[in-house]
């Protein structure tokens, strides 16, 4: 297994620096954010899902984007994938997504599944996530990219066994599952190994992160209420010594994508720790 950095988690490095930082510590790979970075939050600090500096814009031009494969190669990684944000199922973004992560040469694109919220029945969602992937795949064999669907709470897709039910109709060689297991503490967790054997050819990438549920207090009937907050790799839910060995039971072989939410390195520290963290249990 080979090691990568999804960008969102490092938003206080440039691109430049990032692609530096990731091979002084040993990674193989840079999965790039694609999200613009709104003008009304550019003077803020650098955080995860706002003031992103380690972000490609989906305006830029094709010349600009490929600066991102330049200097993602020139520092001797490969660009692993293309994460854009695609769980309005918009086609046409989606088919711009395709574009540029052909252009950067990535092998995998995060696609859409759609959110749940309770309002609309999953019945319809599932209907309309199925009809988008079929679009979805036609691009990626178009495009010669995978599309992968990210197990992730508050869609309809948080578990294995959920996403495997999109998925499953269609071609694994076009179509996959970005398995997160960190997503899957707030919600749809499986068993590791039962889930990996159920995706099959579908199991295509790995983020690694934590969480951890904390008590929070009672409410007025005595009953126990609690958070779910992302946690340092060692400190949270997940035994990432099972999760690696599970991951070698499939012969999985692909990339472990760092996504660390916990703030407690810096964005240098913090690929560093993470190799030395995996390293430690290959």
């Amino acid at each position: 297994m080979k090691l990568s950095v999804f960008t969102v988690s490092t938003p206080d490095l440039t691109p430049e620096e990032l692609v530096q930082a990731a091979r002084e510590a040993g990674l193989h790979g840079v999965e790039w954010r694609f999200k613009e970075v709104p003008a009304e939050v550019a003077g803020e600090a650098p955080s995860f899902w706002r003031n992103n500096l380690c972000s490609i814009d989906p305006a830029l031009s094709d010349e600009q984007i490929l600066r991102f494969k330049h200097i993602t190669e020139a520092a001797g990684l490969e660009v692993t994938s293309l994460a854009p944000y695609l769980n309005s199922l918009d086609l046409e973004q989606t088919e711009q997504a395709f574009h540029a992560a052909r252009l950067l040469g990535a092998k995998m694109m995060r696609v859409g599944a759609a959110g749940y919220a309770a309002t609309t029945p999953y019945p319809e969602l599932y209907d309309n996530t199925v009809r988008y992937l079929k679009e979805a795949e036609r691009l990626a064999k178009q495009y010669g990219v995978k599309g992968v669907v990210e197990t992730h709470h508050q869609t309809i897709a948080p578990s294995a066994s959920l996403v495997h039910r999109l998925v499953s109709h269609c071609d694994s060689d076009h179509i996959g599952v970005l398995y997160d297991p960190g997503n899957m503490v707030y919600e749809g967790y499986e068993h590791f190994r039962l889930g990996l054997e159920l995706l099959g050819p579908y199991l295509a990438h790995v983020h690694i992160k934590n969480a951890a549920w904390t008590r929070t207090g009672t409410s007025e009937d005595g009953t126990a209420e609690w958070r779910c907050d992302w946690a340092p790799l060692r400190d949270g839910v997940i035994d990432f010594r099972k999760l690696v060995g599970d991951l070698k039971s499939v012969r999985y072989g692909g990339y472990l994508g760092i996504e660390d939410f916990s703030g407690q390195y810096t964005s240098k520290e913090m690929l560093h720790h993470f190799a030395e963290f995996v390293q430690e249990r290959l």
